[in-house]
């Protein structure tokens, strides 16, 4: 982990913890809220050393904006990560205002091949990381002005086809994410805290590079009604207003940003 010298005095601007930041949507999202009046925690499992190469790419891009940036390595799905992540937080920048939580990843396993190690770490590092990190976060989300909950789903939870291996793990715990979500929301709206989804389509990988060979990728495209496929700033466009102060009566909500996929 890295973090500054000294944990800082309170004062103006927000406090952000972004999970999954090293790439795609997360590194879109970090990018679209860097601003010399925020302060970023930013996250990556760190598995590789191209990862964590990767999260300090972004955290160079973020302090380049002006923002005050942390960054922590961890994985969400090991018992306590989450609350050492919190911690690392509050050690560098004191009380939290905002989170983001973004990381996750994608099982393709049809439901009769996914064995319960499998779905056990599913869902510790997606559903039971994300309960942890809202316990974490909630109390200083009630103290703040400017409090807001951004989770990641997926059109996975979403959009199911006949005869087709899917995502039955991801799914599962990308909908156990919008109910925590829905439930966060409902229970602390009247502590001024918004708590909402995006659920988003297929979506392009940064640089256009994927392990997805491009006919795959043409696929994706051909059944996305708009005919194209996402990008990350898509979806870092939205979590950027969700979290601003024009989305103050919107909380609760999944909103997909699909191009049509789950009409």
């Amino acid at each position: 982990m890295t973090l500054p010298a000294s944990p800082c005095a309170p004062r103006g601007g927000r406090t952000i913890v972004v999970t999954g930041a090293a790439s795609g949507i997360g590194a879109a999202i970090a990018r679209r809220l860097s601003s010399p009046d925020t302060r970023l925690l930013l996250h990556t499992r760190g598995a590789s050393d191209a990862s964590r190469a990767r999260l300090t790419e972004v955290q160079r891009a973020c302090e380049a904006s002006g923002a005050e940036c942390a960054i922590w390595f961890g994985d969400l799905s090991e018992t306590s990560a989450a609350t050492r992540l919190i911690d690392a937080a509050h050690l560098a920048f004191g009380p939290i205002d905002q989170l983001v939580s973004n990381a996750g990843f994608a099982t393709r396993q049809s439901l009769a091949d996914i064995d319960d190690t499998t779905f056990a770490h599913t869902l510790a590092a997606m559903p039971v990381a994300f309960a942890a990190l809202l316990r974490g976060v909630l109390p200083d989300l009630q103290r703040s002005s400017q409090a807001g909950v951004v989770a990641v789903s997926s059109f996975v939870a979403h959009r199911f086809a006949p005869n087709a291996p899917g995502f039955p793990a991801t799914a599962a715990a990308k909908a156990a994410i919008e109910a925590l979500a829905r439930s966060a929301a409902a229970e602390y709206a009247r502590a001024g805290v918004t708590v909402n989804c995006i659920a988003p389509g297929y979506t392009r990988k940064d640089g256009g590079h994927s392990a997805i060979d491009p006919a795959a990728w043409q696929r994706a495209a051909d059944a996305t009604p708009t005919g194209r496929l996402g990008e990350p700033d898509d979806i870092a466009a939205l979590a950027e207003f969700l979290l601003g102060p024009h989305a103050r009566q919107i909380t609760g909500q999944v909103i997909h940003v699909d191009g049509g996929l789950t009409l």
